[in-house]
């Protein structure tokens, strides 16, 4: 019987991408799905065949902003982080989840991330079902901490469960006023504890969008934890211009340097390193960016969807972003990854581990030297070039978008 689901995708086309992926295959099985995402995501989510009910608030300007700088300078320190994130994004929580209620009417299913526990407020207000998205190992689990966690290989079995509960908690701490508000005056139910919130949010299915090739899962997650494999987005509309073929074919295959929606303090400087360490190394390069700054060796391109673009990659260096790292991996080519903060250093140590790519050299360290020798082992290492190989064989052979469908169907029909 069709349906209507809801997913929640507020944040950058990283967070965006693998829900379409989601919501295209939902659709292929019959149901109707809406998407409650900024307006700026529209051409993408009808080239998807799905609905748009857009946000109010668009997490790129927040982030691109001057506020949204200073936010992101302050991430290595915890406390400083989230004062400066409840200043941020203060003025915009309570239109986001005003619109999210509205677009969130009349749906059968809710899926949304953890974080203030969206899915379990849209749950009970609508009287439906929800399922929960992890696009990073969220769940609890004594075989390492939380990839949000301040880095650590290992805090103790104990500690690593511990900090699964602190960052859960942090993120209602940090949302409780706005939400209990929200129930209260919005949504007619009542005020949510902390133990509430925890419990409910633990009986939901649990679609872990990532692979088990990656990341293995732990044997401590319970039943309700599905590891489905990465959800791929690919654009079949979607063509390449002629610069971008003649570029390709005109020379060795070129390393793709690219960060998503991070921007160190001086992203002109950093362009200009880039395109110096790529040359010392002996290489030509893909960047995003303005068209317009191309150089005989240096390629920028506009939006450029990264499942066409990887393959034809000689490697490629990036910010360690959930989907960029499982685009890349996906690609079978060795990358190097730049983390900036949240979970890109937890991407980057799994690369590391996965035999994939060098070291990670985190955004603050960049220097030509430092990022030249790591581009010169990272085209030139053939285990590197071995270990992608087998490891996008593998993740070729997946279908995760497909598998938590079927979670899905089974989880809609035991609750009716």
């Amino acid at each position: 019987m069709p349906r209507t689901v809801v997913i929640f995708a507020a944040g950058s086309r990283g967070d965006v991408q693998p829900c379409l992926a989601l919501g295209r295959a939902l659709v292929r099985r019959g149901d109707t799905v809406r998407v409650l995402a900024s307006g700026r995501y529209e051409p993408l989510i009808a080239e998807a065949g799905l609905e748009l009910h857009p946000l109010p608030a668009d997490p790129m300007e927040i982030i691109e902003s001057a506020e949204g700088q200073e936010l992101l300078a302050g991430s290595r320190n915890p406390v400083a982080f989230v004062r400066r994130m409840d200043r941020v994004l203060r003025p915009h929580i309570m239109p986001i989840l005003q619109e999210t209620q509205s677009g969130a009417e009349g749906a059968d299913l809710v899926i949304a991330p953890t974080f203030g526990f969206l899915g379990v407020h849209l749950s009970q207000y609508l009287r439906v079902p929800h399922a929960v998205v992890h696009f990073q190992p969220s769940q609890p689990t004594a075989a390492f901490p939380h990839p949000l966690a301040p880095a650590a290989r290992t805090l103790g079995a104990l500690g690593n469960r511990l900090s699964f509960g602190a960052v859960d908690l942090g993120s209602w701490l940090l949302s409780r006023g706005f939400v209990n508000t929200w129930r209260r005056e919005s949504l007619g139910l009542p005020e949510l504890s902390v133990p509430a919130a925890f419990r409910h949010a633990r009986r939901a299915p649990v679609l872990c969008a990532f692979s088990s090739e990656v990341v293995p899962r732990p044997s401590d997650w319970g039943p309700n934890v599905h590891v489905t494999g990465f959800w791929q987005y690919g654009r079949p509309l979607w063509k390449p211009e002629r610069r971008l073929l003649a570029f390709l074919t005109s020379g060795p295959p070129p390393v793709y340097v690219g960060f998503g929606s991070m921007r160190t303090g001086d992203p002109r400087a950093t362009d200009a390193l880039v395109r110096t360490a790529l040359r010392s190394a002996g290489l030509r390069g893909v960047l995003p960016g303005d068209p317009a700054t191309s150089e005989d060796d240096m390629l920028v391109v506009g939006d450029t969807p990264h499942d066409w673009l990887f393959p034809r990659m000689a490697a490629v260096v990036h910010h360690g972003g959930a989907g960029t790292t499982a685009s890349a991996l996906r690609a079978a080519r060795p990358s190097l990854v730049c983390p900036f903060f949240g979970d890109q250093p937890y991407w980057a140590a799994r690369v590391r581990a996965l035999g994939t790519g060098p070291a990670p050299l985190p955004a603050r360290d960049l220097t030509v030297p430092a990022f030249a020798q790591r581009l010169h082992a990272l085209t030139r290492h053939a285990p590197y070039a071995e270990a992608a190989s087998r490891i996008g064989r593998l993740l070729e052979a997946e279908n995760g978008t497909d598998r938590a469908c079927d979670i899905l169907s089974r989880y809609r029909a035991r609750t009716g």
